[in-house]
């Protein structure tokens, strides 16, 4: 019979309760559902600990203290190291943890297979061993991680990245992605069965779509170039009339070739680039919340071929229109009128 596998979740200050606690639930639920399934192994394949600097009650960044099992002093070796994931208030300070740092290098020269949740990443990129290694967290968190860790390349449009060369890295993206790591996690150690059972016990679900649905598109606009900002204020309001760049350039006043190096460097993005993220933005929120037709909301956004909208649509964000309105609108049980009988 297999020796369960070690499971130590980091708790820091920073730390979001609700990733913290959730993946300690999930992966230490076999007892829970033992007779369940046939499928689930006999013996829990996880022991998983709440381990922090200090055996000393944390107070999580909620402002809800959380008691660690064991410091990290005790622990010499462990199998899987989880970084939940921490809030930003306002941003990540390097050296804060150097004891954890140290010990996350000792650990996985040891063989653990680092994971992190979300913003948990930086911590983990504090030790160095991501750089070059791909990882993904929140979209909104990538451009100061980018300023922190220039050398580890960013994928915020990916649920679940698996890096080096023996998967010892694994990161999730934002928010309830750890999902995906939790399932993922079971489905590598224990079996891609039992991870099916739990999925179905805990009613959680694979984001098989990626996360770019979910990502929100806003233009840089620190750059400090006065004529580029002026002309993405301008696009803001006018993003749907025929012809957007080119009316840009004209009233920038500026050479068309002069414009366009000028927009791409100041906002990472090509002029046309931009302009389609812009309308394809306002077609998402067209489809959250109206009952409009697809062909219509391409139109309104400015596109007047149905078919180059879908395609355009599924290529940015990864899913069809009808997929996305499927998906993100609210249903109707949660918009009744219906109000419960108080009689």
């Amino acid at each position: 019979m297999p020796k369960p596998l070690h499971v130590s979740l980091i708790a820091i200050p920073d730390a979001s309760i609700s990733t913290l606690h959730g993946l300690y639930d999930v992966l230490n639920s076999f007892r829970m559902l033992k007779g369940a399934d046939s499928s689930l192994p006999e013996t829990p394949p996880f022991t998983v600990e709440i381990v922090a600097q200090t055996t000393e009650p944390i107070r999580l960044a909620s402002g809800l203290p959380v008691q660690p099992h064991r410091g990290i002093a005790g622990i010499h070796a462990t199998d899987i190291v989880i970084v939940p994931s921490v809030v930003l208030n306002p941003d990540w300070r390097v050296g804060r943890y150097p004891g954890l740092v140290d010990w996350l290098q000792q650990v996985h020269e040891r063989g653990a297979t680092l994971c992190s949740a979300c913003s948990g990443a930086f911590l983990i990129a504090e030790t160095g061993l991501l750089d070059g290694r791909s990882t993904t967290l929140h979209w909104s968190y990538a451009p100061d991680f980018h300023k922190l860790y220039p050398n580890v390349p960013i994928c915020p449009e990916k649920t679940l990245v698996v890096a080096g060369e023996r998967g010892q890295f694994v990161s999730s993206g934002a928010s309830m992605s750890w999902h995906d790591l939790a399932l993922y996690l079971v489905a590598r150690h224990v079996g891609p069965t039992t991870a099916q059972t739990v999925a179905r016990f805990f009613a959680l679900q694979w984001h098989r779509d990626g996360l770019g649905p979910y990502m929100l598109f806003e233009g840089r606009r620190d750059h400090g170039d006065a004529a580029i900002l002026e002309a993405q204020d301008w696009l803001a309001k006018h993003f749907s009339v025929a012809d957007p760049v080119d009316e840009m350039i004209r009233r920038s006043g500026l050479a068309e070739r002069t414009f366009n190096r000028r927009f791409s460097n100041a906002t990472s993005h090509a002029p046309l680039a931009y302009v389609q993220q812009l309308r394809i933005e306002d077609a998402k929120r067209r489809l959250e919340r109206t009952n409009d037709s697809v062909e219509e909301i391409g139109w309104r956004v400015g596109y007047e071929d149905p078919a180059f909208f879908r395609r355009l649509f599924k290529r940015l964000t990864g899913v069809t229109p009808g997929h996305y309105r499927r998906q993100f609108q609210i249903p109707d049980f949660a918009t009744s009128d219906t109000r419960p009988d108080r009689t």
